[in-house]
């Protein structure tokens, strides 16, 4: 089986792309390019813990109304919701409505602003766990990897919540941690490019 679909244009994507016709735009301008913006990265890791059990297109459609509930991801001020926050969130149909994950942004954005003290930027802290090009395998063939396995256990060990092995390697996937775009995609050289000219955060 081809691991690429033609898109809009009649050039090859990812043949994920191929599920929704809202991927394409999202797999064209976001996925895989690298990101420093400690807010992004934070919103893009709860949304992976929310997608648990759920399809991408299902966070993707919503995603827009997660970043108005949770002030678009500031974790400082996310740090400071109380009771009556959570249950504001648990009465919004905008958005997924699954007590814990919910209770897990909270609980990870204070962990975030632990991260921030202690390592300087969120980025800082991620991008350490960017994999050397020569132990990846063939794109778009594992779901999670070494780095995702290591990066999910001391998320895990300071305290986050929904963050396993494949939620993280979503994750890498997504910011930019890795080129999983499929050989042959005509976005994988422009993320490639993207990567070699991105400045490392804390490097």
């Amino acid at each position: 089986m081809s691991t690429t679909v033609p898109g809009p244009d009649g050039r090859p994507r990812c043949r994920w792309c191929a599920a929704a016709p809202d991927y394409f735009a999202y797999h064209d301008t976001e996925w895989g390019f690298p990101v420093d913006d400690d807010r992004r990265l934070f919103e893009k890791l709860c949304l992976e813990g929310f997608q648990s059990g759920l399809s991408w297109r299902t966070i993707l459609a919503k995603r827009e109304n997660f970043r108005g509930a949770f002030y678009s991801f500031d974790f400082d001020r996310i740090a400071r919701f109380t009771d009556d926050d959570l249950q504001r969130l648990l009465d919004d149909r905008g958005i997924v409505r699954h007590r814990g994950k919910i209770a897990a942004v909270i609980n990870n954005a204070k962990r975030a602003q632990e991260i921030v003290r202690q390592e300087g930027s969120l980025a800082a802290y991620f991008w350490r766990y960017e994999p050397p090009a020569a132990t990846l395998g063939k794109p778009q063939t594992a779901s999670t990897s070494a780095a995702s396995i290591a990066l999910s256990k001391d998320l895990k060990k300071r305290g986050w919540a929904f963050v396993g092995p494949t939620t993280v390697y979503a994750f890498m996937q997504a910011m930019g941690l890795i080129n999983d775009h499929a050989e042959g995609c005509v976005i994988r050289e422009d993320v490639e490019r993207a990567r070699a000219a991105f400045k490392r955060p804390g490097g």
